[in-house]
């Protein structure tokens, strides 16, 4: 396939940028002789804003980044709050009731829950919320294997796609033509011609630098079926803040794959952008795949408002009990824009529950006040608490902003390392030798509030302690920060993070 550069994407856009500043000046025209008419509008709308901030159940955070414009601008704070800044519970909870309705009651391996209130109480607590909240079911009979880099996970990924008989499900944020999705999309072109259900859904957005328009098409010629998530129409879209962040690869509903890494070639190093990319995922063979299946199915039909019989997709009975049991392994998305964080939620009780160690990785730390507290008061508490962030950022201005959040987690004992060979994107939890999470789920307030993420929660799996021993091969090529290496900072650059942070959640 040719590849190209994405200027009718460009053009598109700069297209409705002009046309809505057209429209904004001649709106301004037509108000020049009646702008205390106009100024009143802006002043209710900003007023209306305000109390729909007070009363609404957001972060404390998010709440006071949209009060600043408002006090600071009324006559478009106001408007913008309204377009942008309220989040579109419907659709999501529309997704997610589909996802419920569908899903089998007994599927698959009902009984494990009950077996961890038996056996292990306090893992059942954290099992059982994410089964209320998140309809994820857990799961036995599943193996789990850690991929500590995209290369490993890019072939594992070749490995499985060869091998399909009946269906491919992919679902990725970025794609982008090179080495990583040639290579893919050499054999789903060659799978589909043999009769398998094929399936590509990518987000527009994510997309919007690294593949031409219409490139769905392309695809479609190709045989494959594709679905364009929440495709670019205007700059004043209202949903056009939840993006779907979430990757994912089934593979005729026995295998499955999730983690940070995206189908572009820095997630592989067949090309180097901000130095060594580091990224990790989990391959999951077994019942627990059929989660993975029913969260794309679930999105897949409400963007392309199809239907499909979940229990059709779901593994063999026989087949998915004759896998061997490798602990617990619980697959769930997460809505961030309905009443549920889940993905935060499981980050806070991991943090708050540790006993012994909880360590993770994030390419950004933007974290909310509940997040800070619940990292110092495990550290405080004796806990051995470790982070692994970037040396080497894709954007500037973030590491300036995940930075700023380093003096109060240090002083409180937490331990800072910075990856030094380049960026590290992987979004990893581990604790206590017994739990871990593998995802896409930064800690930001764009992963945690607008987008649309996924994760596999583990629980005595194998791939726990594999995280555990790559996070630590991690830390020994990562330098760690201190007080004394922060320094002093300048009362220029003070003033900037104090902008950054008050905007953070809302970059």
């Amino acid at each position: 396939m040719k590849r190209s550069v994405p200027v009718s994407k460009l053009l598109y856009i700069a297209l409705f940028v002009l046309v809505q500043l057209a429209a904004f000046a001649v709106m301004l025209l037509f108000f020049r002789d009646r702008f205390h008419y106009f100024y009143l509008v802006c002043e209710l709308a900003a007023l209306a804003a305000t109390v729909c901030i007070l009363n609404s159940p957001d972060n404390p955070a998010y709440k006071i980044a949209w009060l600043i414009p408002l006090l600071a601008a009324p006559v478009f704070g106001g408007l913008l709050y309204l377009l942008f800044g309220r989040y579109r519970r419907g659709p999501a909870l529309r997704t997610q009731a589909a996802v419920r309705r569908l899903q089998p009651e007994d599927a698959p391996e009902s009984g494990t829950l009950e077996r961890l209130e038996r056996e292990a109480p306090e893992a059942a607590v954290r099992s059982r919320y994410l089964l209320r909240c998140a309809g994820a079911v857990p799961c036995g009979h599943t193996q789990t294997e850690y991929l500590p880099m995209g290369e490993a996970l890019y072939a594992s990924m070749l490995r499985e796609l060869e091998g399909a008989e009946k269906f491919i499900f992919l679902e990725y944020f970025i794609i982008q033509p090179g080495v990583m999705w040639d290579g893919i999309l050499d054999i789903l072109t060659r799978k589909a011609a043999e009769g398998v259900d094929v399936r590509v859904m990518y987000d527009d957005l994510g997309c919007l630098m690294t593949l031409p328009r219409h490139y769905d098409r392309c695809l479609r010629e190709r045989g494959l079926r594709v679905c364009v998530f929440n495709p670019f129409r205007t700059l004043l879209s209202p949903r056009f803040n939840h993006r779907d962040h979430r990757k994912i690869c089934v593979v005729d509903g026995r295998v499955g794959f999730t983690g940070g890494v995206n189908l572009a070639d820095e997630y592989i190093n067949a090309v180097e952008k901000f130095g060594r990319w580091k990224d990790t995922g989990v391959r999951l063979e077994g019942q627990a795949v059929y989660g993975l299946t029913t969260q794309f199915l679930g999105l897949w039909d409400y963007a392309a408002r199809e239907t499909d019989l979940f229990s059709d997709y779901a593994p063999d009975p026989a087949w998915a009990a004759s896998v061997p049991d490798d602990g617990v392994v619980q697959p769930y998305t997460d809505f961030p824009m309905d009443e549920n964080q889940v993905g935060e939620t499981v980050y806070l009780q991991t943090i708050s529950r540790a006993r012994e160690y909880v360590y993770l990785t994030t390419p950004y730390l933007i974290l909310d006040n509940e997040t800070v507290t619940a990292l110092t008061t495990a550290a405080r508490s004796g806990v051995d608490v470790r982070i692994i962030t970037p040396h080497v950022p894709d954007k500037k201005a973030v590491l300036f902003l995940t930075r700023s959040y380093y003096g109060p987690l240090l002083q409180a004992g937490v331990r800072i390392f910075e990856y030094t060979p380049g960026f590290i994107h992987a979004k990893t939890m581990v604790s206590d030798g017994e739990y871990a999470v593998v995802g896409t789920i930064n800690l930001d307030y764009r992963s945690l509030y607008l987008h649309l993420e996924c994760a596999a929660w583990m629980y005595r799996s194998r791939a726990v302690t594999q995280v555990r021993e790559d996070f630590l091969k991690t830390q020994a090529v990562s330098g760690e920060v201190t007080e004394a290496s922060l320094g002093r900072s300048s009362p220029v650059r003070r003033l900037w993070l104090g902008v950054l942070r008050a905007f953070a959640p809302l970059m």
